[in-house]
């Protein structure tokens, strides 16, 4: 039986996989993609290090799936071999619809969430493998009736957040981030066909919650790259306007088409070719259509261009409440009258947006706690650091972005 061994750095071992339909898929192409697509999209502009890939962390996801399992069935819980296979594959592809510079072209490309775009791509593979995802698909949609095994792709306490708290706290230097993981997955259990924890854990789990709502505000809505984000959504704002003037660009056939176009997910759904042109588009397609752009006729794209490239990234002021019109509309002016440019132009470089910190959400399944004598409670009731009142907590910061040179 052919055996693959990959050295993952994370876990400071080696990940081995000798499963013929799981090697099969990591070898398609639409998986493939995923090499040249940053986990964390522009973040390594504030963290260098922060270079790894989707591929890396669906990788590393597999490897505490079948960890998690393992630890299930130990504990009596009864997994068919089949089952086991359908639950690592569903967490091998939960993010094989992810674009270009991962959830950072979500907003900009297309207004299509990954889960959509993964579901059709997972649909796509198991049409090549005459029907054998079929499990795998059920279980990420959460069709399946052991509701556990979804659980462990997609809930308050999945493989997905395990891996990816631990690996981008490793790859950013962001130590907030680092969670019991080992002790975590061996403390996993099933109870009335529900993932739930068992006592002893539940010290793990508070440093969980906890660290997923500091990584949140030290890494994923970190002020920089939120400047970056919206440098991009800049440009790309800019490119989509050309192109419907009827302006033409160089660039990346696909990604120009996908720019003129802005697709739904009806529009995926119904054309296949589209959705394989999206599959061919990646960061570095991305970035050499900017690096073409910077030389563009149009002065403006071409300065947006030169600024994300060259990391001149606009400021960013936050507030507990949102910027009013008149906030913002005096710093287009300002940007209008300091760069000789209409206010439409300006525009282009000034905007407000909101930031929204919410670690734990009741309307999801609430993380459980099961004890010796057959209680269940949820985390909220069972532990003494995180009340109700932390647990629900949503934080949200409004901010404003401008050219620095207009301060």
């Amino acid at each position: 039986m052919k055996r693959k061994i990959i050295n993952d750095p994370v876990y400071d071992g080696f990940l081995g996989i000798d499963d013929p339909l799981i090697l099969s898929v990591i070898d398609h192409p639409l998986f493939q993609r995923q090499r040249a697509i940053k986990q964390l999209g522009f973040t390594y502009l504030v963290y260098p290090g922060a270079m790894h890939t989707r591929f890396s962390h669906m990788l590393g996801a597999l490897n505490l799936m079948g960890r998690a399992l393992e630890v299930l069935r130990q504990k009596g819980v009864q997994i068919s071999d089949d089952e086991c296979q359908a639950a690592k594959l569903a967490i091998l592809l939960h993010d094989v619809g992810h674009g270009p510079f991962s959830h950072t072209s979500e907003r900009a490309l297309c207004n299509v969430h990954h889960e959509h775009l993964t579901l059709l791509f997972m649909q796509q593979i198991d049409r090549e493998t005459n029907g054998r995802l079929q499990l795998a698909i059920s279980i990420f949609n959460d069709t399946y009736p052991r509701r556990f095994l979804h659980q462990l792709v997609s809930s308050q306490l999945d493989m997905d957040r395990l891996d990816y708290l631990g690996r981008d706290s490793f790859f950013t230097g962001v130590s907030e981030g680092i969670v019991g993981t080992d002790r975590i997955i061996s403390m996993l259990n099933v109870h009335n066909d529900q993932l739930v924890v068992d006592e002893k854990g539940i010290y793990s789990i508070e440093k969980f919650i906890i660290s997923r709502r500091l990584m949140y505000w030290q890494v994923y809505l970190h002020k920089t790259v939120i400047a970056a984000d919206n440098l991009f959504y800049s440009i790309l704002g800019r490119a989509r306007q050309l192109l419907a003037d009827g302006t033409p660009l160089q660039g990346y056939q696909p990604l120009l088409a996908l720019l003129q176009r802005q697709p739904t997910a009806a529009d995926f759904q119904a054309e296949p070719d589209l959705l394989q042109s999206f599959a061919s588009i990646d960061d570095g397609d991305v970035m050499s259509s900017i690096k073409i752009w910077t030389q563009a006729h149009d002065p403006l794209l071409a300065t947006l261009c030169r600024n994300l490239l060259w990391r001149r990234l606009p400021k960013i002021i936050q507030s507990p409440e949102p910027f009013t019109d008149e906030v913002v509309d005096a710093h287009i002016r300002q940007v209008a009258q300091t760069q000789n440019l209409s206010l439409e132009q300006a525009a282009y470089f000034v905007g407000t947006g909101a930031l929204v910190n919410s670690s734990y959400s009741f309307n999801d399944q609430e993380i459980k706690i099961l004890y010796k004598d057959g209680r269940c409670l949820g985390i909220s009731e069972a532990s003494d650091q995180l009340d109700h009142r932390f647990l629900e907590k949503t934080v949200k910061k409004y901010y404003l972005f401008f050219p620095k040179e207009t301060t």
